[in-house]
This record gives C-alpha cells, sequence and structure tokens, in this order.
C-alpha cells in the first residue's frame, strides 16, 4: 500500500466540505477523499485493474455503528494524497477509455496524470499507453523525429506547439518519473526558441483544478524553483543554453568542412566547364543559405541543425529560385548531388547521436540513429 494511502480509521469526514465530480455514482460503493475533492466510485472497477487498490481494500475496515458512523454517503472512505486532478484523469482513463484521435498538445494533462498515477499503482496497461504516445510525440529515432517534425507542418506552417506539449512540461515530467530517455528531444525542441522565450517558461495546462495548482506551485517551491512552477531550474537552463550553443556550432562546423571551397565529384558532369563551376556555384549558394540559419535569420526554426541540413538536401531538388529573369533550380550535377546528399544525410545522423552529449544527459547513452550507407558500404 504506498505510503500516500489511508485507509478510514477514526474521525469521520463529513461531505459538506468537500466538492464532487461527476464521478460521483449512486451504485458506488468507495468513496476516494482527495484534497478538498470526493470521488463515490466502485470498488470493483479499481481493484480490477490495481493491484495496490486490491491490496488496499483487503485490508480490514473499520466497522460502522447502526446510525452508520464511519461511512461516507453510506459508503466506506478512502484518503488518497494524490492530485486531485490526476485521480479525476486516472478515474476518466478507468472507466471511459484513454483514446488520442490525433496529436494535440491538449492531451498532455491527462498523459501525464495518468501516467503518474497507473506507475504508482501498477495499472500497467494504461502506463504502457501513456508512454506509448509520450515516446511517439519525444522520440528516440531520427525517423521518428522526422515524422513528428511534419505532423506538426500544416499547410507549410510549422505549429509545434498546436501538436506537442511544451518541452518543459515534457522535461519536468520525465524527470520526475525518470523517463532520462525523453529528455533529448524535450531539451532539442526547447532549445530552438529564443533565449528570452527558454527563460521565460511555460504556462501552466488548461483544465487544472485549483487543488492541483495550489499543488504544483508548493511543489515548486519545495524544489527550490520559483512560484512560477513551470520555469527551468538553474541547471536545466544551462543546459539548454549549452546545448543551443553546441547544436549552433555543430552546423558552423559542417559548414566549414563539406560545403566551403568544397571539392566536386570524382564523376562531376560539370568538371570540363570550367572546372565544375555550376557545381562549386551551387554549394557556394546551399552555404549562404546554411549560414542564414546559423545566424537566426531563418524564420521559425532557429538553432535547428536538424532541419537545417535537410532544407540544405531539399534545395538540392527545388525549382523555385531566381536568376533575375526566370525561377530555376541548381546547376548540380547529379554525382556532385549525390555526394552532397550523402554528407548531410550522415550530419543528421551524427548531430541526432550526439544530443545527449549537448545538453549534458550523462544517464542518456545515446540516441538511435537510422544508419546511412556510403555508395562503397555492402
Amino acid at each position: 500500500m504506498p505510503s500516500s494511502t489511508v485507509l478510514a480509521c477514526t474521525a469521520t469526514p463529513k461531505l459538506e466540505n468537500y466538492n464532487t465530480t461527476d464521478f460521483w455514482f449512486m451504485d458506488g460503493n468507495i468513496v476516494l477523499l482527495v484534497g478538498s475533492i470526493a470521488f463515490k466510485v466502485h470498488r470493483g472497477q479499481l481493484v480490477r485493474h490495481s493491484d495496490v487498490f486490491h491490496d488496499m481494500f483487503s485490508l480490514p475496515q473499520p466497522e460502522s455503528d447502526e446510525a452508520g458512523q464511519g461511512l461516507v454517503d453510506g459508503c466506506p472512505w478512502v484518503e488518497l494524497y494524490d492530485d486531485p486532478s490526476d485521480v479525476l484523469h486516472l478515474l476518466r482513463a478507468l472507466y471511459d477509455g484513454l483514446y488520442f484521435t490525433k496529436p494535440s498538445s491538449g492531451d498532455f494533462c491527462a498523459i501525464s496524470a495518468v501516467l503518474r498515477m497507473s506507475t504508482k499503482y501498477l495499472i500497467e496497461h494504461l502506463r504502457l499507453r501513456c508512454l506509448e504516445r509520450l515516446e511517439s510525440d519525444w522520440p528516440t529515432t531520427l525517423a521518428g523525429w522526422d515524422k513528428r517534425e511534419q505532423q506538426a507542418t500544416a499547410d507549410g506552417r510549422y505549429n509545434p506547439r498546436e501538436f506537442y506539449a511544451h518541452p518543459i512540461m515534457v522535461i519536468q515530467l520525465a524527470q520526475e518519473l525518470n523517463l532520462d530517455h525523453l529528455l533529448p528531444a524535450a531539451f532539442y525542441d526547447l532549445s530552438r526558441y529564443g533565449p528570452r522565450k527558454i527563460a521565460h517558461g511555460a504556462s501552466l495546462m488548461p483544465g487544472l483544478l485549483p487543488a492541483t495548482i495550489a499543488q504544483i506551485k508548493a511543489r515548486a517551491r519545495a524544489n527550490n524553483r520559483t512560484d512560477d512552477p513551470l520555469r527551468l531550474t538553474r541547471n536545466d537552463l544551462y543546459a539548454t543554453f549549452l546545448g543551443r550553443e553546441t547544436s549552433q556550432r555543430f552546423l558552423a562546423d559542417f559548414i566549414e568542412k563539406e560545403l566551403s571551397a568544397r571539392a566536386i565529384s570524382a564523376n562531376c558532369a560539370n568538371r570540363h566547364h570550367a572546372n565544375g563551376h555550376h557545381c562549386r556555384e551551387s554549394f557556394y549558394f546551399i552555404m549562404l543559405n546554411l549560414l542564414r540559419s546559423v545566424s537566426g535569420i531563418a524564420s521559425g526554426r532557429d538553432a535547428d541543425p536538424l532541419f537545417s541540413l535537410l532544407q540544405a538536401v531539399e534545395m538540392l531538388s527545388r525549382t523555385d529560385f531566381s536568376d533575375g529573369t526566370r525561377q530555376c533550380g541548381l546547376r548540380i550535377c547529379a554525382s556532385c548531388k549525390e555526394d552532397f546528399a550523402l554528407s548531410a544525410a550522415k550530419a543528421r545522423q551524427e548531430a541526432w547521436s550526439q544530443i545527449p552529449l549537448w545538453f549534458g544527459l550523462k544517464r542518456v547513452t545515446g540516441l538511435k540513429t537510422d544508419g546511412v550507407k556510403s555508395k562503397t558500404d555492402g
């Protein structure tokens, strides 16, 4: 039985001192008292899914007298020292199911609550469902990250906060529940904000009960955070800025190594035309556009080397550039295009695997890469 659970014992609580929700069933046979909220639910529904509740309700209950003393609304009662909002979301999941039709940042309140409660009360199917969703939103593979980013781009407009929770919320949940594998994607996502937004923090999730907000703020103060619970700790803020700086340095190093004075391919089709002038000119054009990313001019995707490298490869096939009179594409040959695309793909894999190091996440050994073969690989 969790230490934060108390069975009915001495003084019987008065129901008028509690608020109720829609989880107050006339045929319920157990009352859960959580903070200032009372839930009247069915013992069998809790026992069916949780060994912890099964063991809890197996303990001898104090007998009530003929006047019903010791009961709340005619039922035995249990006091839970959990977050009222967390219990509410858990009951919704147990009674109504936990369904996600499409990615939405609004789901995070329920996901975090149910994950917290299902971990504590050993409700494995709900725990796995929440983890599956979180690992989809905050993946450990580059392929998963690319799929996530594609989902967050609708009609050419990139809006990750519409689909995924603010990364500070995810960082705090992962740290609370020791879900270290979610941290690299969350820190990387956060680092793409400007410094002022990173330091400002996030807003409290909508739909929280007032008692929950008070508990969150109290927990923040107990953990030496500011009164604003959704700001980073000093150590996490430092890690975010360090990772942001390192990611930009990675992209700058790629530009220096792979684009600045890049040699043409051994099989360059333009070799005999001014020693591959068209291909060299194309590399220079790509380099200028990537330098815009490093300096933060690229709108909406600052400090995002994974996106910048992907964008560089996409430039190879675009035909909407202008030479001053008409739209056209880069005049780069197929061989040089293939060589550069391979270099950029390898750099993205390298960047993805280094993200834990960028943010000082020592307990994360590394992220999974998808493997990029060169033309000479078997």
